[in-house]
Formats: C-alpha cells, structure tokens, sequence
C-alpha cells in the first residue's frame, strides 16, 4: 500500500510540475529577452544576432534585445550565460567558437560546452575559405598542395586568433594531407588579412563574409572552400569534400542556446519562432547576404550538432598537440 502511495505521489510531482513548465511557457515571456553575442559588434555573429532579434521580439510580444560581451575568445559571455537563471530570459549566440574549438583547446574555459546549456536552434551556417596571397606560386587546390608538400616548414599561415576555429580547422587540414605551415595568429580578422593581403604571410583561413571583399578584388586568391557545394560567388573554387577532405568541410555556425535548466517548453517556443522569422523571405535574404547560409533546425539536431563538433576538434587539439601556451 506505502508503495502505491509513494509511487501516485510521484505520478502527481511529475504531473505538477509539466503543469507549471506548460504555464510558464504559455505566459513566457512577460519581459525582455537578454540576447548575448560573445564578440563585438560589426562581425557575423553579432549581424545573424541583430537579423534575427528584432522580428523574433515583435513574434514574441517582448524586445529581444543584443549586449555584446566579447572576451576570452568568446569564453566570458559564453560563461555568463551559463551562470544565468534558468528561465529563458538570458541566452546566448553559440557559435564553433564557444561551443566547440576554444573548450576543445583551453583546459580552462569555465564551462562545458555538452552539459551546461540547451541548445535551442542553428540559425545559419558561413562558409571558410583557404585564400593566398597573389604571389605565393600556387593559385588552385592542386598547386597549392603540391607547393607545401616540396616545401615543408617553408610558409605560415594567419588566422584571427589561437584556438578559434580557422586556427583548428587549418590544423586538421594539416593532419589530413600531411603538410606543415606555421600558425601565426593575430588579434581579429582584420589585421591578419592586411597582413596576408601585404605578403607578410602568404596563407590565410577565414569566414567568407569577411574575406570575400578581397577575393573580388583580387588583393586575395581563394582556393578551396568548406560549404555543402560549389558557392555562386566562387564557381570555380572546390569544396574540401571535392578535393576529398571532407572532415575539414566545416562551416561556422551560429545558433542559439540557453543556460541548463531551462523548461523543455520555453526551448520549443523560442526554437519554434525563430524558425518563423527564418521562414521570412527577407530575412532569409538578408543572411544570404551576409554570404551565410539559413539552417534553422531542432533543438536535438543542433545538441548533436554541437557535440560532434566538439568532438573533431578536440581530436584535432589531442592530433596535433595543440595549446594556448
């Protein structure tokens, strides 16, 4: 009889409590939302941020309003929301940054990226491209190979900084076709493609928005991209899966995600209306425009998205012996 008891007891608990997650969630929310973007304000993360905060606040009934907290390679905003309340009302812009190359790489990064958030949807994805200084010898994917490969520990390469993901992506291409060029790293993408157009360092991999610009005017010679297929904008630049390398034929992604903890609910709803602003032709176009590509997918999906990248990136880092030091 104790044993009915306790077990009807638990039947009412769990029942109380969906009641109160499912009313939460119908009156959520009843105030701001906290949007936090983990780097400054004029990259991609933060205009995928800003393209979809506005119309997903009118959806909503509440401002979703963007703070930029950058730091730490996007670490300390990323931690921030962690700490937060777990009651939707603070989340963050998860990009492979935060979510995957900089835990993979620093032993120290005050959070786990597979159990201290939820991960509520993948907004959109940006291609990366491998490009070259104009006189460096080689000016397709072939050549390019070739080159390294007869002049090993000849060239470096640039990157917007350690442990990010052009820094880890170029290192797994590295492991894969067994070429060596050395990792000069810098504070941003800017100075290093001034540096890479200059000649300082021949080699560069970055986000296609902001190395494009170059690439049309030929101050920048692209040579393999990482998207799904051939781009419009470079038809004639293969894929790293075309040229059989399809692990590092990674796109950086930007999502959203939330401290752990947050209602089941509140995820769905937040997840299910940013997947109707992304069914708005103009923003759609507006990220098209920014040379990214809308995803817009569940929030298991972009949790398993998530966790696979975090997976090859910490290969990558335990591969090559890889550290912040």
């Amino acid at each position: 009889m104790k044993k009915n008891t306790k077990a009807k007891t638990v039947v009412v608990a769990l029942a109380s409590g969906l009641a109160m997650s499912s009313a939460l969630a119908q009156s959520y929310p009843s105030r701001p939302i906290k949007l936090q973007v983990p780097f400054a304000a004029g990259g991609t993360t933060d205009l995928v941020a800003r393209i979809v905060a506005d119309p997903l606040g009118k959806l909503l009934g509440q401002p979703v309003v963007v703070e930029n907290k950058p730091g730490g390679g996007g670490s300390v905003s990323a931690a921030e929301v962690a700490r937060a309340q777990p009651d939707g009302y603070t989340i963050g812009l998860a990009n492979v940054a935060t979510t995957a190359a900089n835990p993979a790489i620093n032993p120290r990064t005050p959070y786990n990226p597979l159990t201290d958030f939820a991960p509520i949807v993948n907004i959109a994805a940006t291609p990366n491209v491998i490009v070259v200084n104009p006189g460096f010898p080689a000016h397709d994917y072939k050549g390019f190979v070739a080159e390294l490969k007869a002049n090993p520990a000849k060239y470096s390469y640039a990157s917007a900084g350690a442990g990010g993901i052009a820094h880890l992506q170029t290192e797994l291409f590295k492991s894969l076709t067994g070429v060596y060029m050395t990792h000069i790293p810098y504070r941003g993408s800017a100075p290093a493609l001034t540096d890479t157009m200059g000649g300082q360092v021949p080699i560069m991999f970055d986000n296609l928005p902001s190395a494009l610009p170059f690439i049309r005017s030929k101050k920048l010679i692209p040579i393999v991209v990482a998207a799904p297929q051939r781009l419009p904008e470079l038809p004639h630049v293969p894929t790293f899966k075309e040229v059989g390398l399809e692990p590092v034929n990674r796109m950086a992604y930007y999502g959203l995600w939330a401290p752990r903890g947050v209602p089941k609910d509140i995820v769905d709803k937040l997840n299910a209306g940013v997947r109707q602003v992304l069914s708005d032709p103009a923003v759609r176009q507006r990220i098209q425009d920014a040379n990214s590509l809308v995803i817009g997918n569940t929030p298991e999906e972009f949790a398993n998205q998530i966790k696979a990248e975090y997976a090859v990136y910490r290969k990558v880092v335990q591969t090559q012996k890889l550290s912040l030091d």
